[in-house]
């Protein structure tokens, strides 16, 4: 039996001890916003105890925290010391996710399972990898005995809103300086770049009237419409705009939310939108900014006449730059492809995702790394951010596989 062979008995046989892990972690919420995250970590930090792992527990001030427009973070992170000499290696997985919202068939914290899939909000992104790289490094240590170098859990809790007080925190007060990294993933790719994304809180001044006298004010909302049209338009030329990534197509403008108006009798004076620009990794962000500012400038100046014009306050929410492959990065795709053709029976493509993710923050601060964890050929798959999010756990069985045969290769 050789030690590859090993590490996948133990997984098989602890396997529902790691679906059970699973479930009790999608059964606390961590609804972003409102971002009250401390009692996950609290939970995730109880389990992990019991398998004889110590977490350690950073907590961002509160007043950080609440500037941030969150109520609790807790970090945490599980240190495993081998030997001297060899390399440290940090997975790192996100506890926080968007609210369930609305159509779910499961209970979003019910954790049930049917049908071969696990049932939850984040049971996919990323409490399973929570799971799968707890249980690929208690394989590790039961079966190959690692004597030298050292793995890092980073169970973090800021991916949502960026990850700048997840991991960005973690690296900014020192806490952490792995030598490689993976990151909570999908198991039939090996994601090495992704976007950058730019997300922007416009808000549209005009002056409110009574509906019967329009003439008298200055509606907010046409000023918007006019606005949102040459955003539209920028939109539409982005499709000609293509990135040499495989797995990345061009760039794109969302605009997700929009609100605005007190009545349906009074002219509007006033309205808010939100728009997400995703950035290819050829793209400069200052670059992107700033041009969608003079669009966005150019149309308010061209509404209204005789000084009736609409004013514009823009609010930059987020910059995520995107993620490009550091050169440092190959001794983790070779693994992980490696194993992932042996254990799921067909290649894993190394690509990029249009998603952006807390990664970049460790790729900025020159620590290579990749997304790899447990999930299906796509996002949409795993109905991540929609009702009935689920994992298959055979899916999750496998990754907690290829991530420990890889853990083995790394500190062999």
């Amino acid at each position: 039996m050789t030690d590859y062979a090993k590490l996948d008995a133990w997984i098989d046989a602890h396997f529902d001890e790691e679906v059970q892990f699973l479930q009790q972690l999608v059964r606390v919420p961590t609804d972003t916003p409102p971002g009250n995250n401390a009692p996950h970590a609290e939970r995730t930090a109880e389990l992990l105890k019991d398998f004889g792992l110590d977490a350690e527990k950073h907590a961002v001030p509160e007043q950080e925290v609440k500037d941030y427009g969150l109520e609790s973070i807790t970090n945490l992170i599980v240190r495993r010391p081998y030997g001297s000499g060899g390399l440290t290696v940090a997975l790192n997985a996100h506890g926080d996710v968007v609210p369930p919202g609305e159509g779910w068939t499961h209970d979003p914290y019910g954790g049930e399972i049917a049908d071969g899939s696990l049932y939850g909000r984040a049971a996919a992104v990323s409490k399973s990898d929570f799971a799968s790289f707890t249980f690929a490094l208690r394989a590790l240590e039961a079966v190959a005995k690692p004597t030298k170098g050292s793995v890092e859990l980073h169970f973090t809790y800021d991916e949502e809103f960026g990850g700048i007080l997840g991991p960005g925190w973690l690296l900014k007060q020192g806490l952490t300086r792995p030598d490689l990294m993976i990151a909570a993933g999908f198991s039939y790719e090996v994601v090495t770049a992704h976007n950058g994304c730019l997300q922007m809180e416009v808000t549209v001044h005009g002056k409110m009237a009574h509906a019967a006298i329009p003439t008298t004010g200055v509606d907010a909302l046409q000023g918007a419409v006019k606005i949102l049209n040459a955003l539209y338009a920028q939109n539409t030329l982005y499709q000609q705009v293509t990135s040499k990534v495989e797995g990345i197509t061009h760039p794109y403008l969302n605009v997700g939310r929009i609100e605005g108006g007190t009545n349906t009798n009074v002219v509007p004076g006033k309205v808010v939108f939100k728009l997400d620009r995703r950035m290819i990794p050829e793209e400069n962000p200052v670059e992107v900014e700033a041009t969608i500012r003079k669009v966005i400038a150019d149309a308010a100046a061209s509404f209204g006449t005789d000084g009736a014009g609409i004013t514009v306050e823009i609010k930059r929410l987020l910059l995520a730059n995107s993620m490009k492959p550091l050169a440092g990065n190959k001794p983790l795709v070779d693994a992980i492809q490696k194993h992932g053709q042996t254990v799921f029976g067909e290649p894993v493509k190394a690509m990029g995702t249009p998603l952006y993710t807390d990664v970049r923050l460790y790729g900025e601060a020159g620590i290579p790394g990749v997304i790899y964890g447990a999930g299906p050929r796509t996002v949409l798959e795993s109905h991540a951010k929609r009702s009935d999010e689920r994992v298959l756990l055979e899916d999750l069985r496998r990754a907690t596989k290829v991530i420990a045969r890889t853990l083995s290769d790394l500190l062999a």
